[in-house]
């Protein structure tokens, strides 16, 4: 599938972008190069396949929430890009006033 100019400088309009126009042809030619990728799906036989109404999974497989040792605070704290024997260090804009 080709993508034309005008298309690119439409979907460039919706998503509120301004593009050079030594790029719209370049955009043009990748757009058209997606969508001839997508449109292979067409070619896979979907017959057996049941329709996905919901992708996400309604139950997930968790280990027992057991108690266990957690890190040694020096492993911990070892690669805190700020840290002191206390603990993590933060910006001050956290600290409170």
């Amino acid at each position: 599938m080709s993508i034309t100019r005008e298309e690119v400088l439409a979907i460039a309009s919706l998503a509120r972008l301004e593009i050079e126009e030594s790029a719209v042809s370049v955009l043009a030619e990748d757009l058209s190069k997606i969508l001839d990728y997508v449109r292979k799906l067409d070619e896979l036989d979907t017959e057996s396949v049941e329709p996905t109404l919901q992708v996400t999974v309604n139950s997930a497989p968790l280990r027992k929430d057991e108690p266990r040792q957690g890190l040694e605070k020096s492993l911990a704290l070892s690669e805190a890009p700020r840290a002191d024997q206390a603990g993590f260090l933060v910006p001050g804009f956290v600290d409170e006033t």
